[in-house]
């Protein structure tokens, strides 16, 4: 059996030394909430102007001395000992790849698709098909690994990586584009907020 209710006046507590808040929100509903006393509307305006003014000035210090996270070192160190080492006879092989062959196995991967890519626009085709394979998971985390890493070591593992990722992440490096090699959930995951 629940507890009775005491009727009368509450004798303890937040609401009854006056120190919880009401707030209204239009004439029918009120809420109560606890918390520090409010203040003007106004004040807090300035306060929240004054925060985003030294905000966009820190950001803009930040910008200039842009140092590469730990994330960002690892991955290049990483796909600097893939390039490293000698060529595999899948590496000759994706080589020898075209455009038009990687064009035919990005229409056959949209073919699969019940609804076309609609936020995918603007990025190109190789980058559309590096994030492709970022998030397939068959082929183990991308997350803090190099993508070339990752593909040749889906390659070790038996999972059969489609060949043209390799050729795409071929063609990058030889482009010298070094965010090729980084996943973008990483970049999300590990990006430094930044208010323009």
């Amino acid at each position: 059996m629940p507890p009775a209710r005491r009727s009368g006046a509450k004798t303890s507590g937040p609401a009854a030394s006056g120190g919880q808040r009401t707030l209204t929100f239009g004439n029918k509903s009120k809420v109560t909430k606890s918390g520090a006393p409010v203040t003007s509307h106004s004040a807090k305006k300035d306060a929240i102007l004054l925060q985003e003014v030294s905000d966009n000035n820190s950001v803009a210090s930040s910008k200039e001395s842009y140092e590469p996270t730990t994330a960002e070192i690892a991955i290049e160190d990483q796909t600097k000992a893939e390039v490293k080492r000698p060529r595999t006879k899948e590496e000759l092989e994706a080589l020898k790849i075209t455009d038009l062959q990687v064009k035919k196995y990005w229409r056959v991967v949209e073919e699969e698709r019940l609804a076309p890519r609609v936020h995918q626009k603007d990025l190109t085709l190789n980058e559309k098909i590096l994030r492709h394979f970022d998030l397939s998971s068959h082929y183990g985390p991308c997350v803090g690994i190099a993508r070339l890493k990752r593909w040749n070591r889906a390659n070790n593992l038996n999972l059969h990586p489609p060949i043209e990722v390799l050729a795409v992440l071929l063609k990058e490096e030889e482009r010298n584009n070094k965010a090729a090699q980084r996943a973008y959930v990483d970049e999300l995951l590990s990006s430094k907020l930044s208010v323009d």
